[in-house]
């Protein structure tokens, strides 16, 4: 995951009524950065040459080492970052043209870092003398696994259980890649179990299944479910998420979570509430176009809804979804039926037409940046499609008054991360068997609420997935709803002897 380059809390404002700067120049990203070894001449300004063909190419550098020094020349390494893997190669193209340098070897950091996986098992106890052995394992384990057997109440508390989350997913819709499989699935599974750990403390692992058969996906999780205190459903494309999600939730004691569902619709919520307090309007007020009908879309719908928006269209392949429109598949229909009762029909520049919000979450490229004058003033473009949006965001500058994106190049990156560690940290806290839509609704409203007054403006409506007040105001958010919601279950702290 790249580093999130949002600008640092109380940034100087940017005026309403005008676009914020637009950068000049690819942007790069730590996503594609390479290492080059190279050796060059003993001409000491080899190394200007250099940086400055990096430069020229577009590139950024980001550090330059010494391996190894002689008196007829250098060799070093150059890591520089690029805007994407074609972008890369120019770069290592231009180095190649630079006189008295020849290039070694070109590494990849991105491959790099996945080398070997990005996950490990460690032990949390002792395992130095033969009395750690007997308490760990057998013989003592036998009591706890006794205990259990007559309590099982208790296995939150006495198993990992009570702190672990499955990631699942049958790899159908990964990004915006698509249908890549399991295998293919695993590093952003892995990320996602990487993720849980580094900002919420939760040991989270990837179960990537073999099947994309409803019905064997359901039983598998039913059959792993007593090992985990929770699951987290992930890149699983729509309209089989749906059936999966409901028919686990119905099944399980333990919450279901589907990310990009429920994720991203925290996320949006939250930095829209920001948006609109930029930008002066209501939330009941403002005409918002959704482009995409599948899970996110969905779920985005579903939550704004929730919060009290007030006039919504959704877009998509078969155009504006109307509830007059036969095509339309039975999840996109009852879509159109909550939020289209006038029959609205068209494409997507015609939903455009007096809006005052656009979020995307559909795929590249499929808006036209000169649409966005449809737009009311002081309009809001979320172009969130991974890993092209919607439509160009640093175009859409010129237009709207506030843009942010699932970039994290640029302001205001909506990000699940900001979301699920947080979610799954109050659930697991409060011990919680389900999450309920005011359990999303409080976290979104939580996660706006990072931002402060004094800090908000066009160009920071979302906080950085690196602030240290977001997993825990997020936590604490879900841990109180959870805790006062009907059938809520009551907290239980501390470790009390529990016999044989």
């Amino acid at each position: 995951m790249s580093t999130d380059i949002a600008p640092s809390a109380g940034a100087d404002d940017t005026a309403l009524g005008e676009p914020a700067a637009v950068p000049r120049g690819p942007v790069t990203s730590a996503s594609y950065s390479i290492t080059v070894r190279l050796t060059s001449d003993g001409d000491p300004a080899s190394i200007g040459r250099i940086a400055t063909a990096v430069g020229e190419a577009g590139g950024a550098v980001t550090a330059i080492d010494v391996v190894d020094s002689r008196s007829d020349g250098l060799t070093v390494d150059v890591t520089c970052s690029a805007a994407d893997a074609s972008h890369s190669e120019e770069m290592v193209e231009a180095l190649r043209n630079v006189p008295g340098v020849t290039v070694r070897k070109v590494s990849d950091r991105t491959f790099l870092l996945h080398l070997g996986g990005k996950l490990e098992v460690a032990s949390k106890v002792p395992l130095k003398t033969r009395d750690d052995l007997s308490m760990a394992y057998t013989p003592g384990v036998a009591r706890v696994c006794l205990a259990l057997a007559d309590h099982p109440e208790d296995v939150r508390r006495l198993t990992i259980k009570g702190n672990t989350v499955a990631v699942v997913t049958d790899g159908s819709a990964v990004l915006g890649l698509g249908d890549i499989g399991p295998g293919a699935a695993m590093p952003v599974m892995e990320g996602k179990a990487a993720l849980f750990k580094r900002f919420a403390d939760i040991d989270a692992w990837p179960i990537c299944l073999d099947t994309q058969d409803v019905d064997e996906i359901v039983r598998t999780v039913e059959l792993i479910a007593p090992g985990f205190g929770g699951i987290n459903l992930e890149d699983i494309a729509a309209p089989r998420c749906f059936e999966i999600e409901a028919r686990l939730r119905e099944r399980l004691d333990i919450p279901v979570f589907h990310d990009d569902q429920h994720g991203t619709a925290i996320v949006a919520l939250a930095a829209l509430k920001n948006a609109l307090r930029v930008v002066d309007k209501q939330l009941t007020d403002v005409k918002i176009v959704v482009a995409g009908g599948g899970a996110a879309g969905t779920a985005i719908v579903h939550l704004l809804l929730k919060a009290g928006a007030g006039q919504v269209l959704v877009w998509d392949r078969e155009g504006i979804l109307s509830p007059d429109d036969d095509r339309l598949p039975p999840a996109k229909l009852e879509l159109a039926r909550r939020t289209n009762p006038s029959c609205v029909r068209g494409e997507l520049p015609d939903a455009l037409e007096g809006a005052d919000v656009f979020i995307g979450v559909s795929a590249g490229n499929v808006l036209a940046v000169e649409d966005l004058e449809r737009m009311n003033e002081h309009a809001v473009v979320f172009p969130m499609a991974n890993p092209t949006p919607e439509v160009d965001p640093v175009r859409a500058r010129q237009h709207a008054t506030i843009v942010a994106s699932g970039r994290s190049d640029l302001p205001n990156q909506i990000n699940n991360v900001l979301a699920f560690p947080g979610v799954f940290r109050g659930l697991l806290d409060a011990r919680a068997t389900e999450i309920s839509d005011g359990m999303l609704l409080a976290a979104a409203d939580a996660l706006a609420r990072v931002v402060r007054d004094d800090q908000l403006n066009a160009n920071y409506i979302i906080p950085s997935v690196f602030d240290p007040e977001v997993a825990s105001a997020v936590a604490a958010a879900v841990a109180d709803q959870a805790r006062h919601e009907p059938g809520a279950t009551a907290e239980v702290t501390g470790i009390e002897s529990t016999p044989a």
